[in-house]
């Protein structure tokens, strides 16, 4: 059963977080593009609307990640160690970074796009959201690097 568990929970990270790494990484650059005259076909307002569904969309879905994790942890005993718990605090600072902030930040500046606001007010928003959704990645690689090497763990490594 910690097999099937563990491979639902490496599935589900791949799978959810992945997308939301990747759409977040590149919805400033065409919300950016979809303003001040630049998308004159609608192109690329499509594309950001695209990659904020994906986002709203597999954080729902990224909520399986900790479900499956959690489960996985308490049957190898590990809920207790500290490169589990270290992984916990990241995975909900992240999240909260995501739901709080990137989200939020995402339909700020489409509202923006739609209301055709110049770039130069949508400059500071996109790149406030950039910084964000960078930090939100490096959160998620140290993560990785955590179930990966799991310090002080006995169950490998």
């Amino acid at each position: 059963m910690t097999k099937v568990l563990l491979s639902l929970h490496v599935l589900a990270a791949i799978l959810a977080v992945g997308s939301i790494t990747v759409a977040a990484s590149m919805f400033p650059r065409y919300a950016l593009q979809a303003s001040g005259g630049q998308d004159p076909d609608g192109r690329a307002a499509g594309i950001a609307a695209l990659l904020h569904r994906v986002c709203r969309g597999y954080a729902v879905a990224g909520l399986a990640v900790p479900v499956f994790g959690l489960a996985t942890g308490a049957l190898l005993g590990v809920l207790t160690d500290t490169w589990l718990i270290a992984s916990l605090a990241l995975t909900v600072i992240a999240a909260a970074i995501l739901a709080m902030a990137i989200l939020p930040g995402q339909q700020r500046l489409l509202a923006l796009t739609q209301d055709s606001a110049p770039q130069d007010e949508q400059r500071p928003a996109a790149t406030r959201l950039t910084m964000l959704t960078g930090i939100f990645n490096v959160l998620w690689a140290i993560v990785v690097i955590l179930m990966i090497v799991r310090p002080g763990s006995t169950t490998g490594a």
